[in-house]
């Protein structure tokens, strides 16, 4: 038999194994795979040793000889180390049992801006056993009263800084809650109580589905909802992130996203100290402040959500845009119009995008650092595929946006490739809560939570978890958003999605931001494309005709004749939440009837007419409601 010397063969086995690898992702997978086994071991030995409550992770790296001394928590220049912070922790709880005898299982509200203070709350709640419930530090009035009370906590901890809004008819709403205000002689008289940890009693006895916490949902479609953080989805997500990242020991993570949403809180605080490694927080967002707090704190890996991205991108060129030690930024909602831009100007290395939801049960990961995957809410190879189409699944939607079901059989229909439709994700119908705890409370929580939950959808009884999000998912396995199910809207009998729309708009060169929005119009069936824009640079009244004319000429050249926007409002800025999503409702709400739009000084409001957009007021409107076409 010839045989074929090592010299050829081994390069040709390597060679070919490249190939494979490449190929299939085989490498990105087992990553992948590796993070998500690590987290499901993790969490299993921690129940079975009754450690699940995750205060308990501080107190060991504190005890750790080797990790005591490493920096957990950054803030306004200054450095805890574990030790410290866990001291911090322990004189929190001790306070809050002596001032408020806040006992095991207690839900208790905290109010607060990014701060170590905001920390200590969090991790003293949970040594004593008790549940933190995260409340947006941007909510007034009727919507901040609803938070509170859809928590059914009885103790409030307040920032002294945002204390304003607690008016006396708020406080008359709220008058069987104690709202602490953490002022000066507060945070002092804290300071002098001798810490003490509470006995471990009182975090054992917690299963993986109890309630670790309450984190809101963002309210970009209504009152903010109450979800159910569980720990298994603290541990989980946090030792996901850690091995996935990976975040390394000497990694230093900056956000200052706010600690009341999931990404920084659980994404953020808990993966750094899972991963024993340092979380610098910054007070709030902000575009002047942000490379600033970066470059002073020698982050090496940065986070973002929603238009974090775009809004950094607008501030000017700077020399300094490459100064830094970042080779990563992990997120959600970096828009495709955004990625590259970003990553050039910035000198990213990669974005580590990824798919998920507060009250979700599963989500994507997408670790890019080429083209391949660009613009990807998630990616599978080969491995990572077999799994994700057993828990996953992406079906048809009726005109109604509901799900399509076959007319002889019931059930759903999968999308073929490139086909758009809602994401679900699989549960087990025997036991949902295993995975999804919903929102907390009776009535219309339990409500909220029922409509989460399609069941029959593809063999009789089944149940899957409805996230509301439009994907398609390309020949590679890449999957790509769309849009929410509630923001896309019909005209003309087509789908009209409002992330693809608003993609193109910000594209061209003088548009900073773009709000897409369905509206209805008196006359017409569906909704006609309405486009609230922020435009670059500012621009008089008397010259926006100018600029819509290049701006019209863009988008008809892009986008399928029934997707142009039929409307377009300028306005000086839009509406977001904290984590930097922007808010349709109200937009959606008013609509184009000039008399209903709330537009301010230098802000207005145009349509397409014969191929271009003009001005349109109180007239134009009496001839849509006179029978004129669109």
């Amino acid at each position: 038999m010839t045989s074929i010397p090592l010299t050829v063969t081994l390069p040709a086995i390597t060679a070919a194994a490249a190939y494979l690898n490449a190929r299939l992702s085989l490498s990105y997978d087992l990553n992948l795979v590796a993070a998500f086994g690590h987290a499901f071991i993790k969490t299993t030995i921690a129940q079975s040793q009754d450690e699940l409550n995750f205060f308990n992770v501080l107190a060991s790296h504190a005890r750790s000889n080797s990790q005591r001394h490493t920096p957990f928590l950054v803030f306004n220049g200054k450095s805890y180390t574990y030790q410290e912070s866990y001291q911090n922790a322990i004189r929190y709880a001790t306070w809050l049992k002596i001032a408020y005898n806040v006992q095991k299982g207690e839900i208790v509200a905290i109010d607060h801006l990014n701060s170590d203070t905001f920390v200590w709350l969090w991790f003293g709640l949970w040594a004593l056993g008790a549940k933190p419930a995260f409340i947006n530090y941007n909510l007034r009035e009727s919507s901040l009263v609803h938070c509170i009370k859809a928590s059914s906590a009885r103790l409030l901890l307040v920032d002294a800084e945002i204390q304003a809004k607690f008016t006396d008819s708020i406080r008359e709403d709220l008058r069987d809650v104690i709202i602490t205000i953490l002022a000066p002689e507060i945070l002092n008289e804290i300071e002098q109580t001798k810490g003490q940890e509470p006995a471990p009693q009182e975090r054992q006895g917690q299963d993986t589905r109890d309630m670790a916490m309450l984190i809101y949902t963002s309210g970009t479609t209504g009152l903010p909802k109450p979800a159910v953080v569980s720990w298994s989805k603290v541990r989980g997500s946090a030792r996901i992130i850690a091995g996935w990242l990976p975040l390394k020991q000497g990694d230093r993570f900056y956000t200052s996203m706010p600690l009341y949403h999931s990404s920084a809180s659980l994404l953020g605080v808990c993966a750094t100290l899972d991963a024993g490694t340092t979380i610098i927080i910054g007070r709030k967002f902000s575009v002047k402040s942000f490379w600033n707090e970066v470059r002073e704190s020698e982050a090496n890996i940065i986070q973002y959500v929603g238009e974090t991205c775009r809004y950094l991108l607008s501030a000017p060129p700077s020399p300094l845009d490459k100064q830094h030690k970042v080779f990563a930024a992990l997120g959600n909602g970096l828009r495709p119009d955004v990625w590259d831009k970003f990553k050039d100007r910035f000198g990213i290395e990669q974005i580590s995008e990824f798919y998920a939801a507060t009250e979700g049960v599963a989500g994507f990961w997408n670790k890019s650092r080429n083209d391949f995957s660009k613009a990807a809410i998630g990616r599978n190879g080969a491995i990572a595929s077999l799994i994700a189409t057993r828990f996953s699944a992406v079906i048809k939607l009726d005109q109604n946006y509901r799900p399509l079901r076959d007319a002889r059989t019931g059930r759903c229909i999968q999308c073929k490739r490139k086909e758009p439709g809602e994401l679900i994700f699989k549960l087990n119908p025997e036991d949902v809560q295993r995975h999804f705890q919903g929102y907390f409370g009776p009535g219309e929580s339990k409500e909220a939570t029922e409509k989460k939950i399609l069941r029959s959808v593809f063999r009789k009884g089944d149940a899957w978890f409805s996230t509301g999000d439009m994907v398609k998912r390309d020949k590679e396995n890449n999957y790509y958003f769309l849009d929410r199910v509630g923001d896309t809207f019909r005209w003309k009998s087509e789908n009209v999605s409002t992330a693809e729309v608003s993609a193109i708009l910000g594209s061209h060169v003088d548009v900073k931001e773009a709000n897409v929005y369905g509206v209805e119009v008196p006359g017409h069936d569906g909704r006609a494309g309405c486009a609230a824009i922020v435009l670059r640079d500012y621009v008089e009244e008397a010259k926006i005709g100018k600029t819509l004319e290049s701006l019209g000429a863009h988008v008809r050249g892009k986008l399928p004749r029934y997707a142009v926007p039929v409307f377009i409002r300028v306005v000086r800025h839009l509406k977001a939440t904290g984590t930097n999503k922007h808010q349709k409702t109200e937009l959606r709400s008013q609509g184009v009837e000039p008399g209903r739009c709330d537009l301010g000084e230098g802000e207005s409001l145009w349509w397409l007419k014969d191929g271009r957009y003009v001005s349109f007021g109180s007239d134009q409107w009496e001839e849509l409601k006179a029978g004129a076409k669109l």
